[in-house]
């Protein structure tokens, strides 16, 4: 299967996802994550498979494509139509948690933002060296939706939670390893290949109770996710419209400090 900008290879018991927009920052637009939702949607209902490689070329991702006026972000619309328009992240990384297959995010280069969300949503995250991560909406004046909250804390912690959302800083892979929100770090370039290895792993395990631990796994650690994360897409709308936002966004591409007066 091949879209225009997502691609899905099955190889034995194991599929290939990578995302590969032509350039160096595979943003996710409305239409790939479109593609992204349909294929985790696809892919679960694949008995023939029991691992999935998420990866993107020759990047992860830059996260939310803010060009993308279907998004919904900075147009002027109803609010209800933007609120309908910003499901789509949530529902992308929603599709992906439910797979049960096993998956594994393999990530070069950088993963920001909206990647970040997409990669806390799979089962195990194996990154190359030079890779960091970094959430920006915090500094940006938007709060971190798509339901990513309770994963980061899930896997990292409150207080490397609070760290990596808040501070908006770059974490490099080996400390993002450290923490915990990567499972192994390898050479540049080779991230997706040490991925196959742990997804030839899984293939080779009983596909059944395979799949049951892992959604009992997933169903224990984000049994609360839902209850807690209800709001975040308004929240995201509510912050957008902030004088904050406008003025974080201003700041950035004027290149000085932003004012921020909480309004």
């Amino acid at each position: 299967m091949s879209q225009e900008d997502v691609t899905l290879v099955r190889e034995g018991r194991v599929a290939l996802v990578t995302i590969r927009r032509g350039d160096r920052l595979n943003a996710l637009s409305r239409d790939v994550m479109s593609q992204l939702t349909a294929i985790a949607i696809e892919l679960r209902g694949d008995t023939s498979t029991s691992a999935v490689v998420l990866a993107g070329d020759p990047v992860f991702s830059a996260g939310a494509d803010l060009s993308d006026r279907k998004l919904g972000i900075g147009v002027d619309v109803p609010l209800i139509e933007r609120r309908e328009a910003l499901r789509i992240g949530p529902d992308m990384c929603a599709a992906w948690e439910a797979i049960d297959q096993t998956t594994i995010a393999a990530i070069e280069g950088f993963c920001i933002g909206g990647g970040v969300a997409l990669v806390a949503a799979c089962d195990f995250r194996i990154a190359g060296r030079g890779a960091h991560f970094r959430l920006p909406e915090i500094p940006l004046g938007m709060n971190m939706s798509w339901g990513t909250q309770p994963r980061l804390v899930n896997l990292i912690g409150p207080s490397r939670a609070k760290q990596l959302t808040i501070f908006g800083e770059r974490v490099p892979a080996e400390q993002a390893e450290t923490w915990g929100l990567v499972d192994a770090v390898t050479d540049d370039g080779g991230a997706v290949a040490l991925a196959r290895q742990w997804a030839d792993k899984v293939a080779a395990l009983p596909p059944l109770t395979t799949r049951m631990a892992k959604r009992a796994i997933t169903a224990i650690a984000t049994a609360n996710n839902a209850a807690s994360t209800y709001m975040d897409a308004d929240q995201y709308a509510l912050a957008a419209l902030s004088d904050d936002h406008r003025e974080a966004v201003a700041a950035f591409f004027e290149k000085r400090p932003a004012r921020f007066t909480g309004s």
